[in-house]
């Protein structure tokens, strides 16, 4: 079976394949449909960059100091020298660029011959500029990161016609020890990319960061990791295994996680179920189920808590605005806490961290950090951050525009919601 993941099965023709695509790229512009030779992981993605003008530009949302400053801090700094070792002779060849980008596919690095640079100046492809889908359209680190997979993306595949004389591929790379995306490494050139080997090589590029940053950051071999933030069921790393917990369980780890001291069933009911709603017979049912889940040496009964060291995402982010490092906090907050989560004691929790970081974000009046919250799904509608930013950013920085249209979009969101609410009331 052929590799989804690779643009070209062997043997064919990458000028006919050029057209084929190309053809079909006019026809989901004008007809919203996509043809037989376009591959399932193009088509979803350009489902996904629908909304965006096929002529568009990437926009450059980080510029000088405020880029330097979010870099220097980004995981990903660390393990640099190895993509330039890896990756340095085909950066340096007069054909193909490397790029390393965050995980909201703000690119970092991009670095190569200065003619090959020159051209993707041209289509923006500059560090500090966002290469995500939801600003560049289908990409390679755009599209790594939305289907967190490896992934070539071949000329007219490209979504914004601008890009699409280019091939790339990309792969994306996870902190060893929570699993949190951090971001993606790409290569990008002429049509001749579209071979078996620039995937491997992007994928092994990546692998061997990972590599590199679990040994940078040794975890105690005892010690238990909880992933619970952006995502609705937290993560459980023990023993050298992953357990994926389902909700209910999820709600209850990240409680006991917030009362190292213990809580009893009832406070345990209370935090998960509310006044009006005990269940003691469902709650020791649960918590048994966890305990089978945990084993029986994690979880201690009369009160309920957990034994041993465990260290969670959460804390984390709350540790590191306790030391003052906003931009550690920022780079380890991948999300909410369990989002999809209505547990009284859980909400509570999800609001204590995300205004604590928001606070130390906006309290910061950095460019940096206000651009990264703002592109998080917590800050992407919060108009204070958005306001603050366009304070912070000099009258000619390349951000400043953008922030100003969103504060003009939210604005009058929130004056319509107001005032839709102040009718009702009326009635």
């Amino acid at each position: 079976m052929a590799d989804p993941w690779l643009a070209l099965e062997f043997g064919v023709d990458p000028a006919e394949r050029i057209a084929q695509v190309g053809a079909a790229h006019e026809a989901f512009l004008t007809a919203g449909v996509t043809p037989h030779p376009v591959r399932d992981v193009v088509r979803r993605s350009w489902e996904r960059s629908a909304l965006l003008d096929p002529e568009t530009t990437a926009p450059v949302d980080l510029t000088g100091d405020a880029l330097e400053s979010y870099r220097a801090a980004h995981p990903l700094a660390r393990v640099l020298p190895l993509f330039r070792d890896l990756l340095g002779g085909i950066a340096q060849d007069g054909a193909h660029l490397m790029a390393v980008c965050d995980a909201y596919g703000r690119l970092l690095w991009v670095e190569g011959h200065p003619g090959v640079l020159r051209h993707a100046e041209r289509m923006n492809f500059v560090p500090g500029a966002r290469w995500d889908e939801q600003h560049a359209g289908t990409n390679a680190p755009g599209t790594a990161l939305a289907v967190d997979h490896s992934v070539q993306i071949f000329a007219t595949e490209h979504f914004v016609r601008p890009v699409q004389r280019w091939t790339c591929a990309a792969a994306p790379i996870h902190d060893p020890t929570t699993g949190r995306l951090l971001g993606a490494v790409d290569i990008t050139g002429g049509d001749h990319l579209a071979n078996p080997q620039s995937l491997a090589l992007v994928r092994a590029t990546a692998r061997a960061a990972e590599t590199l940053l679990a040994g940078a950051t040794p975890v105690e071999p005892d010690l238990v990791q909880v992933s619970a933030l952006g995502r609705d069921e937290a993560e459980l790393r023990v023993g050298g295994r992953r357990v994926r917990l389902g909700r209910r369980h999820s709600e209850l780890l990240v409680l006991l996680l917030d009362h190292p001291e213990g809580r009893t069933g009832e406070q345990l009911g209370l935090d998960l179920y509310g006044d009006d709603r005990l269940h003691p017979v469902t709650l020791r049912a649960e918590l048994s189920r966890l305990r089978r889940a945990l084993g029986d040496e994690l979880l201690d009964s009369r009160p309920y808590r957990l034994r041993g060291p465990v260290r969670a995402d959460f804390r984390t982010v709350v540790e590191l605005l306790e030391r003052g490092d906003v931009p550690g906090a920022l780079g380890a907050y991948p999300g909410s806490l369990l989002p999809a989560s209505d547990a009284p004691g859980v909400v509570r929790l999800r609001r204590l961290v995300d205004d604590q970081l928001r606070g130390a974000v906006l309290a910061a009046a950095d460019p940096a950090l206000l651009a990264a919250w703002t592109a998080m799904p917590a800050g992407r509608d919060d108009l204070t951050a958005w306001q603050a930013m366009a304070r912070a950013l000099p009258a000619g920085a390349p951000r400043r525009p953008l922030a100003l249209a969103r504060i003009r979009q939210l604005s009058g969101e929130y004056d319509l919601s107001r005032a839709t609410s102040l009718q009702r009331r009326r009635h």
